[in-house]
């Protein structure tokens, strides 16, 4: 594992690779309010040992990347994904096969029709169109609108009640699987004691922009893997037909039982689809 902080345009991104440079590129873009840390290193690890290089990389306003006072988000959801090609171009990579989760995988789809000559795949985990879905689709659970609803009630500056507010919020997305909670405080503690500004991350909330790549996933020509659980109650599982009906090469690894979440015990499922997605499409 190697850091490097790429910086550009008065921004700076914090981002680690793994595996030699040389090798296919993997770039994993984080969802909402998380860190590179949600790509565990052992994941990242294993997935550089099958032959590619794996970069995880903390987005604006999480862990150790440039960061903007919490209740202003002085920038939008092209800049998120203009960030990521500057990392790719930060390390010299000139084409890279984009992973990304819930946030993530909208970044990754912007970047296909943005920034079509630099994204060679897609692997999009958890996530919905970049574009109008179904209406019959339902919604984000009221149990996640009232999780949050509760977030007033947290000391934001004390670790132990962050953690013990958001291992609940965890648990509340593992879906049917069984939920590993020392795993789970484990990285809450990471990102609290590592981040910049850690009350940050909830500038996330308040992205906007994109509208001129909105309703335009007909033009991704890329080959797309679509990765879902069908327990997800951020992102429907249905969402993963209007993805494979609006992108024209995309296929589907249904996760049964599980949740919005990367978990441990899909690992090898998850490692193996994209393996074999980056190495049919290099």
């Amino acid at each position: 594992m190697k850091e490097s902080v790429i910086e550009a345009n008065n921004i700076k991104l914090y981002t680690e690779g793994y595996g030699n440079i040389g090798n296919p590129a993997i770039l994993l873009i984080a969802g909402a309010t998380v860190s590179m840390l949600y790509w565990d290193e052992n994941f990242c690890q294993r997935l550089a040992n099958n032959g590619f290089f794996v970069i995880r990389y903390d987005n604006r306003d999480v862990g150790k990347s440039t960061y903007y006072e919490p209740g202003s988000t002085p920038y939008d959801i092209v800049d998120l994904t203009d960030d990521a090609i500057t990392i790719l171009d930060g390390y010299q990579i000139e084409t890279a096969h984009l992973v990304g989760m819930s946030l993530g995988g909208l970044i990754a789809q912007i970047a296909a029709i943005k920034y079509p000559d630099w994204v060679k795949s897609l692997t999009l985990l958890s996530t919905g169109p970049w574009g109008d879905s179904e209406p019959n689709i339902p919604p984000m659970d009221s149990r996640i609108i009232d999780f949050h609803n509760k977030s007033g009630t947290v000391d934001w500056t004390h670790e132990d009640s962050v953690v013990q507010y958001l291992v609940e919020g965890a648990a509340l997305m593992s879906g049917r699987k069984q939920f590993d909670q020392k795993r789970s405080e484990k990285l809450i503690r990471a990102e609290f004691n590592r981040a910049n500004n850690y009350l940050s991350m909830f500038n996330h909330a308040a992205l906007q922009g994109g509208e001129t790549y909105y309703n335009r996933l007909e033009e991704i020509k890329q080959p797309t893997l679509i990765i879902h659980g069908t327990d997800d109650l951020i992102w429907h599982f249905k969402h993963t037909g209007v993805l494979l009906d609006k992108i024209k090469d995309a296929t589907l690894i249904q996760l049964d039982g599980t949740g919005h979440e990367l978990h441990f015990e899909d690992w090898d499922t998850i490692i193996a689809g994209i393996s074999k997605h980056v190495k049919d499409n290099n």
